[in-house]
């Protein structure tokens, strides 16, 4: 049995999202309003085409000035992330834990059947492990009996020899 508990019960359900051909000052705009990171982007048939984030608007500042035609890149199909990594509904918050110190990725689309379902982000792993506390104290065989005190320096409240 798995220990730590499944993505879906600390993803987000209630997704802003764009389309590929939403206005990218709009989705700056959303973005900005909402005080959200990047959001996925979704075709016509609600399947996900790629995510728009933070980063990948900061390429209009970069690319409009070099290619002197800004008006030509409009939209948010010109500047999303096509390739996204995803995870599915089945994993724990240890699997996505692992992926985001592993990849770099700030959030995580939670897809089931390959449908999204939801999103996961860094921040809602650390309700989760706040959520969780610390269950497991894992002491080895060997250290049975004679465990080593922890310094002072690296004892907190939760220590048992503090």
């Amino acid at each position: 049995m798995n220990q730590y508990p499944s993505v879906t019960k600390f993803m987000a359900t209630k997704l802003i999202t764009f389309t590929p051909d939403t206005d990218i000052n709009v989705a700056i705009d959303t973005i900005l309003k909402k005080k959200i990171s990047g959001a996925p982007v979704l075709n016509e048939k609600k399947e996900l085409v790629g995510m728009l984030s933070e980063v990948d608007c900061l390429r209009i500042l970069l690319e409009g000035p070099y290619n002197k035609e800004p008006e030509k890149m409009t939209t948010v199909a010109d500047y999303m992330s096509a390739s996204v990594k995803t995870i599915s509904s089945d994993k724990s918050i240890l699997d996505a834990a692992y992926e985001f110190v592993h990849s770099g990725y700030k959030r995580l689309p939670v897809t089931e059947n390959g449908e999204l379902i939801g999103q996961i982000s860094r921040v809602d792993i650390l309700g989760a492990i706040q959520k969780m506390g610390p269950q497991i104290k894992h002491v080895p065989d060997s250290w049975k009996g004679r465990q080593p005190e922890l310094p002072n320096h690296k004892k907190s409240r939760y220590s048992e020899n503090a």
